[in-house]
């Protein structure tokens, strides 16, 4: 505040010092004490709402560049100081009114643009060919680490979430949550030495497994060594369900995870190798080379549904944005993998138990009234837009909480999560879905 206040002075020095000139003469050249007593209030009336007036100025330089959702208060100030001088100064009052309304209003869209969350903008990635067949291990790791996370070092970060989108589902250090998926902490050693020595798995034998999916594709077969089960669990997720990971109602039969081969999400198979490597350099072992990584994922990927690499894009140029609000709201769904979770009326393929049915039409006014409730929202497109940016602010009964993730406010835009509210403001219960425009 202190510094706000000297930036204020620095700025209208001047101004403050014609301001107390005209303090001064209207103590001295004012003889009536009745004009003099008028002349000194209205003159301190003036220097308020001149203090005010800087006071905002400076606030709004210092706020225009920052990410404090603060701007706003710079024209509640201007706001403030109009109504104040329309008061003590009746011959311009209909001016300053009307100017303070006018701030208000402005004062009130800001504020809701600066409450929405914000995406910061920027110059696109440079384009870069990368030739993930020439890289060291490390190389690969490093852009594994891109995919998986959206940079190097991120892998600690909880809430970063890459091209690949694995962190929405997945932990990888202990402590860490993933209560959607197992862990990956120790993947490589705990792939050979525990998933393919499981009964269930079924090695050599896809038809007695008791799931979803036998085989990747008929005639695939199964794993023979971890890398080989890496990239079946990435192509086929219910080849082989993980005790108490499955959808809920099928009896870990079938997986919420998608292929990460098909969309949305696309991997090719060289940045697939890339995410492996990084799964296994990660855990200090030698990873497998590129080819044998290659090699793994044909074996259970035909040629057909095989991604074409995006080569004039670097690994994690597309992690930015899990939807920037260009897309149909079922795409924005389908994206973000709500559709993995939620059952979602009109949307195709939304059918997921994990997670409650969003009909917030009817929902969110009966969860704002529950006694619970601890939230701040008063209607139902701030409930819903709460429920996405803050999921544990109230959690639905009968489901556990830190199920979703808490990234979506930095994941979708602004545009995308107004698709998303504006929707499912319009699910209720028992009535028809909108459609989707």
């Amino acid at each position: 505040m202190g510094d706000l206040i000297r930036e204020a002075l620095s700025i209208g020095w001047p101004l403050f010092a014609l301001l107390a000139g005209l303090f001064v003469y209207s103590l001295i050249s004012i003889s009536d004490p009745v004009a003099k007593k008028r002349a000194t209030f209205k003159l301190f009336i003036g220097m308020m709402a001149a203090f005010m007036l800087l006071l905002a100025i400076a606030h709004y330089k210092g706020s225009f560049y920052e990410a404090n959702r603060m701007l706003p208060v710079s024209l509640v100030l201007v706001t403030a100081l109009c109504f104040m001088m329309g008061i003590y100064f009746p011959n311009h009052a209909a001016m300053l009114k009307i100017g303070g309304f006018m701030f208000l209003v402005a004062a009130g869209l800001s504020g809701y643009g600066n409450w929405l969350p914000q995406v910061e903008g920027g110059f696109p990635p440079k384009e870069e060919k990368l030739d993930f067949s020439s890289m060291t291990a490390q190389q690969l790791a490093d852009e594994g680490e891109k995919i998986i996370f959206g940079g190097i070092g991120k892998n600690k970060e909880q809430g970063a979430v890459g091209k690949g989108q694995c962190p929405l589902c997945h932990a990888f250090h202990a402590g860490m949550l993933g209560e959607r998926a197992p862990n990956l902490m120790g993947l490589p050693e705990r792939a050979g030495k525990d998933r393919l020595a499981d009964p269930k798995y079924s090695k050599g034998n896809p038809q007695a497994r008791d799931y979803e999916q036998k085989e990747s594709f008929p005639g695939s077969g199964t794993a023979e060594t971890a890398q080989e089960y890496i990239a079946e669990s990435h192509s086929c997720p219910s080849c082989y369900v993980v005790v108490g990971y499955g959808v809920k109602g099928t009896n870990d039969k079938t997986s919420p995870m998608p292929p990460i081969h098909k969309p949305p999400i696309s991997l090719s198979l060289p940045e697939l190798a890339a995410v492996d490597t990084w799964l296994w350099v990660r855990e200090g072992r030698d990873a497998p080379s590129y080819e044998e990584i290659i090699k793994s994922y044909e074996k259970f990927i035909p040629e057909a549904d095989r991604p074409k690499q995006q080569e004039d894009k670097p690994a994690g140029a597309a992690s930015a944005l899990l939807a920037d609000g260009t897309e149909t709201v079922d795409q924005i769904f389908t994206k973000a993998q709500c559709i993995m979770c939620h059952t979602i009326p009109g949307i195709p393929g939304a059918l997921g138990k994990q997670g409650p049915v969003l009909e917030e039409g009817t929902n969110a006014p009966n969860r704002i009234k529950d006694p619970a409730y601890k939230g701040t929202a008063h209607s139902t497109p701030e409930y819903i837009m709460e429920s996405v940016v803050s999921p544990s602010t109230y959690v639905v009964k009968g489901f556990p909480d830190n199920l979703m993730p808490k990234v979506f406010g930095q994941k979708l835009s602004a545009g995308a999560l107004k698709k998303i509210v504006d929707y499912l403001s319009q699910v209720k219960a028992g009535s028809p879905p909108p459609k989707i425009s």
